[in-house]
């Protein structure tokens, strides 16, 4: 990967990490317009690697919710551990939320299944398609929400659950999470808040994993070239993903997902038009 790739690519992470149409899915359609060889160790691991950049954003956006703790004393506390969860009550609900990922994938990378849905540009075009027509109605399933309901423990893994259907390209992570947040009651608000909030340890995770992977086999990736491109696509993706994330929550709490689900079926569309028709997406074969 070159420079220029690499700030397209970071550029687009930026901008969709936060939206519902797929920042992996739209990560390999570009990499494959962009000609990108697919199967590679190196751009499996950049492809995530710098998706946690973006995801830092939430950290430095919403700032004060990581690092501000409840030292207000709880009534219902009678243990060392209810009073240890009610202090670090934040930081718990994200534990919770985020266990069904971790176990999903997990088994999905020791099968090999992560990284033959990462080369899948058929996935994420079908799953782009059947996620846009979804959206078109969510917003009249779900959009049931009330400020007065908060978020729990059940309700945190639940959402949990639902996150895990982001393991396949073109669902969206964040489409899944919100959704799961609305299915439980939440407002679109709260629930995309909460989504960008269990991004967090989400992305950490599989960013940890994949540096494990590329440190353990074959290091011969580790080339200054690759690493200023690593630095460079995170760096980018955590800037454009902060401009893009209050936009998000504005939108998205005006008028819902009906845009974003017309904008996928259209994207998903096209590529599918273009594989049966016997086109590559590479504009480099």
């Amino acid at each position: 990967m070159d420079w220029i790739e690499t700030v397209i690519i970071a550029i687009v992470e930026g901008l969709t990490e936060f939206l519902p149409v797929s920042s992996t899915g739209h990560m390999i359609i570009t990499q494959n317009l962009l000609g990108v060889p697919q199967g590679d160790p190196f751009v499996h691991a950049f492809t995530f690697i710098i998706q946690f950049g973006a995801i830092l954003s939430v950290v430095c956006l919403y700032w004060k919710r990581f690092f501000q703790f409840d030292n207000t004393p709880d009534p219902m506390a009678f243990t060392w551990w209810q009073k240890l969860k009610h202090k670090y009550h934040f930081y718990w609900l994200l534990f919770v939320g985020v266990l069904p990922a971790v176990v999903v994938g997990l088994v999905a990378k020791k099968c090999g299944l992560l990284d033959w849905l990462l080369d899948s540009v058929e996935v994420v075009a079908i799953m782009l398609v059947v996620g846009g027509i979804f959206m078109l109605y969510c917003d009249r399933i779900f959009n049931k929400g009330s400020e007065k309901n908060l978020l729990t423990e059940k309700r945190a893994f639940k959402i949990g659950l639902f996150q895990c259907i982001s393991v396949i390209p073109g669902v969206s992570r964040s489409m899944a999470t919100i959704v799961g947040g609305m299915a439980q009651g939440l407002t679109r608000q709260r629930a995309a808040e909460f989504s960008f909030f269990l991004a967090v340890p989400t992305m950490a995770g599989a960013t940890f994993l994949d540096l494990l992977d590329l440190l353990k086999d074959d290091t011969s990736w580790a080339t200054t070239h690759n690493i200023t491109m690593l630095i460079l696509g995170c760096v980018i993706a955590f800037i454009v993903a902060l401009l893009a994330m209050k936009w998000f929550v504005a939108f998205l709490t005006k008028y819902g997902f009906k845009a974003f689900g017309i904008y996928r079926i259209i994207v998903g569309g096209i590529i599918i038009v273009l594989l049966l028709t016997g086109h590559s997406l590479a504009m480099v074969d």
